[in-house]
């Protein structure tokens, strides 16, 4: 379909810059007239665009899979499903909404005020594993610290070369909160963790949320672009994090006895990780983080382990400064899979339905850059095959329904919901 779409295109105007004068103009205008409804129909099918209730089908590896287009959302971030099958879905600029029965609701009321600007806003969103009993509900955000200091811009960051963002001076920093669900409002909001030191300006935020089998709430803490704090354990930047869910510290926590260092702290020498989530067969914990400049990396993430930001990466820094590779020095954890070129991961389940039966077991993610569905088949710890699901789109988050089919957010101030199932039962 695509390979059409372009060829179509392409003989359009070769047509109209080299019209054969022995065709008549009635024949010429037919033929120019199917042709552009071809390209308008093609174009049509991955444009990015406010239609709901639109269907199509792609071919895969994995066989046809049918994609429906839901509804539209404005820059969608993180989605949670509810035990009666409603469907939570975060919306950066700080509303949390509710999809239920084809409809898309009014954001629920009670939300923090949130931090709104470029990689910052309203993030994820996850639900208590005992919700049934005590309805609490967890989100995490940016938030401005309440006392701004009197500056004009940040200084900014040569290693981050373009992506420097000068006109942002707001003091800020990530915040994970929780709530009682009743009705559409979230009700007794606390906030039970905070990143350290909030810092000026800049992205780099986190904040996927994740509950453990053991009913302990996984938070990835991104290094709010400034690299060295991944290094320091007094600060929870460039961290994985692992807390109860009332925000107290587990006492089992691998620095728990350790004078001077944060006691969330479950790892270190991360970078800004978008996706989490427990393998259900292995028990094991995998995070993928966006490298610098490629190098973005999959880990098994283990406790008390340091993985290296900003000493080693298989990307180099944004202003082309060599970083040395994970090869060079293994006393840190190197990943078991990286992607070079980068792919800018975002969002991460591991499939358990029976829809996709060739995707059983296997690890889903988002990608920005690809604007597609990475499927990874891990065996023995090693991604032993990838996937990619073309869906001209940059997808922000994945996750599984009840009924097995995967549900993906777009990136994008006009974003989307879309629904992947198989166009012919399997």
């Amino acid at each position: 379909m695509i390979d059409a779409c372009s060829n179509s295109s392409k003989q359009v105007h070769s047509m109209l810059n080299n019209q054969d004068k022995s065709v008549s103009s009635k024949n010429f205008s037919v033929q120019i007239m199917c042709m552009l409804m071809l390209v308008c129909i093609c174009n049509g099918v991955f444009a990015q665009d406010k239609r709901k209730d639109t269907v199509e089908i792609i071919k895969t590896k994995s066989g046809d899979i049918k994609v429906e287009h839901l509804t539209a959302l404005a820059e969608p971030w993180g989605m949670a499903w509810l035990p009666d099958n409603r469907l939570l879905i975060t919306e950066k600029p700080g509303r949390l909404r509710i999809y239920s029965q084809g409809k898309l609701l009014d954001s629920v009321k009670g939300l923090p005020k949130v931090e709104y600007h470029a990689q910052g806003g309203l993030l994820d969103v996850k639900i208590d594993p005992d919700f049934i009993n005590n309805n609490f509900i967890y989100i995490s955000y940016s938030e401005a610290a309440e006392k701004q200091p009197d500056i004009k811009r940040d200084v900014g960051d040569p290693r981050l070369g373009k992506f420097n963002d000068f006109s942002d001076a707001v003091l800020k920093g990530g915040a994970v909160a929780r709530g009682k669900l009743v009705g559409n409002e979230i009700q007794n909001l606390q906030v039970i963790w905070r990143q350290v030191p909030k810092t000026i300006g800049r992205g780099h935020f986190g904040g996927r949320l994740l509950f453990a089998p053991d009913g302990k709430l996984i938070i990835t803490s991104g290094e709010r672009q400034r690299s060295e704090p991944s290094q320091d354990l007094s600060s929870n930047l460039g961290k994985i994090i692992r807390i109860n869910s009332d925000g107290s510290i587990p006492n089992d926590n691998p620095f728990v006895n350790r004078k001077g260092v944060r006691t969330e702290i479950w790892s270190y020498g991360n970078r800004n990780p978008l996706g989490i989530a427990f393998n259900p067969y292995t028990k094991q914990l995998f995070s993928h983080e966006m490298g610098a400049l490629h190098g973005d990396e999959f880990n098994i993430i283990l406790p008390g382990k340091n993985y290296g930001w900003p000493i080693v990466s298989n990307g180099d820094h944004y202003n082309i400064s060599n970083i040395p590779d994970h090869e060079t020095k293994p006393q840190y954890e190197k990943p078991i899979y990286y992607w070079h070129p980068a792919i800018s991961p975002s969002g991460l389940i591991f499939y358990t339905g029976e829809l996709f039966k060739g995707w059983y077991g296997n690890a889903l993610l988002g990608s920005f850059n690809s604007e597609a569905l990475v499927v990874l088949k891990i065996v023995a710890n090693n991604v032993s095959e990838e996937e990619r699901i073309w869906l001209h789109r940059r997808i922000r988050d994945v996750i599984q329904a009840p009924d097995g089919s995967v549900w993906l957010i777009t990136d994008y101030k006009e974003g989307e919901l879309i629904r992947l199932s198989p166009a012919v039962p399997r």
